[in-house]
C-alpha cells in the first residue's frame, strides 16, 4: 500500500512539471536524495536543476491556466525549452573546455552567429530556423545553459544574482530596412543603417512589487515585458481580493532604456523615395555606445507597437509600427560590447580581383580620374583634384597616450565656382556616388541644422533628441553641397566642421560634439551669372575670407571659346543622342575598348616625367580606355581609405618645402598674408591622397610634383586679374575695385559730417582706420580713384573729394 502510494505521488508530481515551473524547483530537493540512496553515477541536470533557470524563465506567479488550450500550449512551450537545454548542454560544456567563455564587466557574453551555426550546431539541429522563429526562447534557454556551464562548480553566495546577457552577432542573411514588413513581426533579423536620431537614455522598470490598497498585502514580484506596466489582477490576502493597487518602488528592478533610429545606407537607397528609417529600443551595455551619423548593423526582434501607444489620434484603428528589439548592436567608429567593429564596407574575393586589376594598371592617376563623371569632356585638373577629394590623407588614430596630440583634419575641401552650363552639378553627382559614404544636398533648399544636427521632441515623453545632419551623416565620407552660393545664411555653421571636422551643439540644456570627418565638395555659381576677373573669388560668391581658406583647391571654370575643344565638346554631346552604331560607347565604362596595347602605355611611361600633369591625364583624340564602372571604383576608394597609410619620402618634403617657402615669399611681398601653415598642410594631404590613390605607403617625388601643378593652378585661378597677372592681395576678400567704392563712400560721409570735401591725405588714413578698412593698399587705391576723378589732389598735399 505504501509502495503504491509513492507511485501515485510520484506521477502526480510528474504531471505538475509540465505545468508549473515552480513545482520543478520544488521537486529539486527529492531528486537529489534519490541520486545520493541510489550511489549511482550523477547524470545530467535535469531542466529544474539548472541553477539559473528562474533568472531566464521567471514564474508567472499571476497568471492562472484555466482554459485547456493554454494548458497545452503552456506543455508545448515548456517541452521546446527542455529540448533546447538538452541539445545545448553537452555542446557548450564541451567548448568550454577547449575555449572559456566569461562574461565581460558588462555581465555580457557574445556569440557570434557563424560560429554556433558551423561548428557548434550540425544542420539537424535547425539552429537557423529556430533562432530566426523564436528567437526569445533561444537566447534565454542559452543564458541558461551558459550560467550553468560558467557557475555550477560555483558556490551560490559567489554567482551572480543577475542574469547573463547573451548577445548574437553576424547574424545572416543581413536585410534591406525597406524589406522590413509584416511578414518578418517576431523575426530575428539584422539590419545595417545609420544612426540618425539618438534619444535620452531612461530607466525601464523590469520587476516590481505591488501593494494592496484594501489589506496593504504585498503581492509577488511582477515582470515586466516589452516595456508594459502589468497590475495584479485581484488580491492573493486572506479573503481580501482587492483590486486596486500601488506600486511598491522600492522593489522597482529597473535596466537602462534608450531609443534610437536608423535610416537605410547609401548602398540600399534606391535612386527616388524616401529613404526607410525605423525605431530600435536598446538597453544594458548598448546605451550610449553610438552617436548620430554611425553605421550600424543590428540584430534583434522585429515587433510592433499600437499606433494609439505613440500619441495618435483615432486609437480605434487598428494600425501598428513596427520597431525592433535589439539583441546586439556593431558600430562602425567604437566597439558596443557586443563583440566588435564592423566594416563600413565589406570586400569579396570578386572585389579583390577587381582591386587587383586596377591597382596594376601603368597608369592608375588617369584611370581613375577620368571615369569620374566621363560623359564631361575636359576639365582634367579639376576632375584630379575630385579623385584626391574622395581619396583624402591619413587620418589621426590618435588613441591612449596620444589623446592630448592636437587633431590635424585629413580630409580635403574641394570649391568649384564657375558659369552656369559647365558640368559643376554632374561631377558632384558622380563623386556623390563613388564615395563610400556620401551625402549630396542642395544649397537652396538646405538650412543650419539640416547641415549640422537638429533638436527634436520625442513623442510622448517631450524630451530631446539628436538628430544628424548632412555633415554628420557624411562622416568618413563626402558631403557634396551644391548651389552653394545661395546658402550664405548656412556658411558660418560650416566653419567648425570644415576644419576641427566636428559639429557642436548646445541648446536646450544638451551640449554635446558630434564627429563630422568628411569632406566637403561644392559648386557655386557666380554673381550675376557670369565670372568676373575683376573681382575675387570672394565678390564673386558672396562668401567669407575665413570659409573660403578652409578649402584646399578652388577651381574657376570659365566658358572662353575655343574652336577645337567647341568642336570635341559638341560631338561627344551628340555622340550621346546618336542611334547610330557605335554612339555611347565612348562614354560607357562596359562597352568602352582599350585602343593602347601594354607597350604603348610603357612608351607614354617613359615620358610622363617630361609632360605637365594636365597632359599626362588628357585622353588624345581617338584613344580610349576601360573606365572601371562605379561599384568597382567604390570599393577600391574604400580599400585605399582602409589599408593605405603613406608617409612623405624625403623628396618630396623637399618639392612641397619648396613650394610652400616660394608662395609665402610671395605673398609677404605682396604686404598680404593669403598663404599659411593651412596650405602647407593641404598641400601634405593631398600628397598622402596620390600615393593612396595607387596604394603605396611612400609619398613619391613625382606625386609632390603632381600635387603642386594642381595646387599651383588652383591658385593661379584664385589669384589671376582681368589682366592675367597674379597679385596675392585678390586673397583678403575684396577687389581694388571693391574696395575702392568703399573708400569713396566713407569719405562722403565724412564730408557730409564736416561740411568739407577736402581733406589731407593723413585724414582720409584715419577715416579709413576708423571705419576699419583694409589700408595696406592704401596709396594704389588714392592713386586709381585719382585716375578715375573720383579724388582730386590739390596744392599743399591736399586731396579733394569729388562726389
Amino acid at each position: 500500500m505504501n509502495n503504491n502510494n509513492n507511485i501515485t505521488s510520484t506521477q502526480i508530481i510528474q504531471r505538475n512539471n509540465s505545468e508549473n515551473d515552480d513545482t520543478y524547483v520544488q521537486f529539486k530537493s527529492q531528486q537529489k536524495l534519490q541520486r545520493e540512496q541510489s550511489q549511482q553515477q550523477p547524470q545530467p541536470p535535469q531542466f529544474s536543476d539548472l541553477i539559473g533557470y528562474k533568472l531566464y524563465f521567471p514564474p508567472k506567479t499571476n497568471k492562472v491556466i484555466e482554459n485547456g488550450d493554454e494548458k497545452l500550449n503552456q506543455d508545448a512551450i515548456l517541452e521546446k525549452r527542455h529540448q533546447f537545454i538538452q541539445l545545448s548542454l553537452p555542446l557548450f560544456r564541451e567548448v568550454c573546455n577547449e575555449s572559456i567563455y566569461a562574461p565581460d564587466e558588462n555581465n555580457t557574453i557574445p556569440l557570434d552567429y557563424q560560429l554556433l551555426r558551423s561548428q557548434i550546431y550540425r544542420a539537424e539541429d535547425q539552429f537557423e530556423i529556430r533562432l530566426r522563429d523564436d528567437s526569445e526562447m533561444v537566447i534565454n534557454c542559452l543564458g541558461v545553459v551558459l550560467y550553468q556551464v560558467l557557475y555550477e562548480n560555483v558556490s551560490e553566495s559567489q554567482r551572480p544574482k543577475r542574469k547573463i546577457n547573451i548577445r548574437i552577432f553576424h547574424f545572416e542573411p543581413l536585410l534591406q530596412l525597406r524589406k522590413l514588413k509584416a511578414n518578418l513581426i517576431d523575426k530575428f533579423v539584422s539590419l545595417k543603417g545609420t544612426v540618425i536620431r539618438v534619444g535620452n537614455v531612461k530607466p525601464l522598470v523590469t520587476q516590481m512589487q505591488f501593494i494592496c490598497v484594501k489589506c496593504s498585502t504585498r503581492t509577488p514580484t511582477q515582470y515586466f515585458t516589452e516595456g508594459k506596466v502589468t497590475f495584479p489582477s485581484n488580491c492573493l490576502g486572506n479573503g481580501c481580493k482587492g483590486k486596486i493597487f500601488e506600486p511598491d518602488r522600492s522593489t522597482a528592478v529597473t535596466i537602462d532604456w534608450q531609443k534610437i533610429r536608423i535610416q537605410e545606407d547609401v548602398d540600399q537607397k534606391e535612386s527616388s523615395g524616401i529613404p526607410k528609417a525605423f525605431e530600435c529600443e536598446i538597453t544594458d551595455e548598448m546605451v550610449e555606445t553610438i552617436v548620430p551619423g554611425d553605421i550600424v548593423t543590428i540584430s534583434g526582434v522585429v515587433k510592433v507597437l499600437r499606433a494609439d501607444d505613440t500619441g495618435f489620434q483615432n486609437q480605434n484603428k487598428p494600425v501598428f509600427l513596427i520597431y525592433i528589439d535589439v539583441n546586439s548592436i556593431d558600430s562602425s567608429k567604437r566597439t558596443s560590447g557586443t563583440g566588435g567593429k564592423i566594416e563600413i564596407t565589406s570586400f569579396s574575393l570578386k572585389d579583390m580581383y577587381g582591386i587587383k586589376e586596377i591597382a596594376e594598371h601603368p597608369n592608375i592617376f588617369k584611370l581613375i580620374s577620368n571615369s569620374i563623371c566621363p560623359t564631361i569632356y575636359g576639365h582634367e585638373l579639376v576632375k584630379a583634384g575630385l579623385t584626391l577629394a574622395l581619396f583624402g590623407g591619413n587620418p589621426n588614430r590618435s588613441n591612449g597616450a596620444d589623446r592630448n596630440k592636437l587633431s590635424v583634419r585629413s580630409d580635403p575641401h574641394v570649391l568649384i565656382v564657375g558659369d552656369p552650363g559647365l558640368g559643376k552639378s554632374q561631377m558632384l553627382t558622380s563623386i556623390y556616388h563613388l564615395s563610400p559614404r556620401g551625402v549630396y544636398v542642395c544649397g537652396g533648399y538646405s538650412s543650419t541644422t539640416g547641415l549640422t544636427v537638429t533638436l527634436l521632441r520625442e513623442k510622448g515623453s517631450g524630451d530631446f533628441a539628436i538628430e544628424a545632419g548632412a555633415l554628420v551623416l557624411a562622416d568618413q565620407g563626402c558631403c557634396c553641397i551644391d548651389e552653394f552660393d545661395k546658402m550664405t545664411d548656412e556658411h558660418p555653421a560650416l566653419l567648425e566642421a570644415m576644419e576641427q571636422q566636428s559639429v557642436s551643439i548646445a541648446k536646450a540644456g544638451i551640449v554635446c560634439n558630434l564627429p563630422a570627418r568628411t569632406s566637403v565638395v561644392a559648386a557655386a555659381n557666380p554673381v550675376g551669372g557670369h565670372y568676373n576677373r575683376a573681382k575675387t573669388v570672394s565678390e564673386n560668391i558672396k562668401m567669407s575670407s575665413p570659409l573660403l581658406s578652409r578649402f584646399d583647391l578652388i577651381f574657376i571654370l570659365m566658358d572662353k571659346p575655343n574652336t577645337e575643344k567647341d568642336h570635341i565638346i559638341s560631338h561627344n554631346i551628340l555622340n550621346l543622342h546618336s542611334n547610330g552604331p557605335g554612339s555611347n560607347k565612348k562614354r560607357k565604362p562596359q562597352q568602352q575598348k582599350q585602343s593602347l596595347s601594354s607597350s604603348q602605355y610603357t612608351h607614354e611611361e617613359d615620358l610622363d616625367k617630361s609632360l605637365p600633369l594636365k597632359e599626362k591625364l588628357l585622353i588624345t583624340h581617338g584613344q580610349e580606355i576601360n573606365l572601371i564602372p562605379t561599384i568597382i571604383l567604390r570599393k577600391y576608394i574604400s580599400y585605399a581609405k582602409k589599408y593605405v597609410s603613406p608617409r612623405l619620402s624625403e623628396e618630396a618634403i623637399k618639392v612641397i618645402q619648396k613650394f610652400y617657402l616660394e608662395l609665402r615669399s610671395k605673398s609677404t611681398n605682396s604686404d598680404s598674408m593669403p598663404v599659411t601653415t593651412r596650405q602647407l598642410e593641404s598641400l601634405i594631404r593631398l600628397a598622402e591622397a596620390r600615393a593612396k590613390l595607387e596604394l603605396r605607403e611612400t609619398v613619391t617625388e613625382q606625386d609632390a610634383i603632381d600635387i603642386v601643378e594642381i595646387m599651383r593652378d588652383s591658385l593661379l585661378d584664385t589669384f589671376e586679374d582681368e589682366h592675367g597677372n597674379i597679385d596675392f592681395r585678390r586673397a583678403t576678400g575684396m577687389s581694388k575695385s571693391g574696395l575702392a567704392k568703399k573708400y569713396i563712400s566713407v569719405f562722403n560721409k565724412e564730408a557730409s559730417k564736416t561740411g568739407t570735401s577736402t581733406f589731407s591725405k593723413q585724414e582720409l588714413l584715419q577715416i579709413v582706420k576708423e571705419y576699419k578698412l583694409p589700408f595696406e593698399n592704401f596709396n594704389d587705391v588714392l592713386d586709381g580713384l585719382n585716375n578715375q576723378g573720383m579724388i582730386l589732389k590739390s596744392g599743399n598735399n591736399k586731396l579733394t573729394i569729388t562726389r
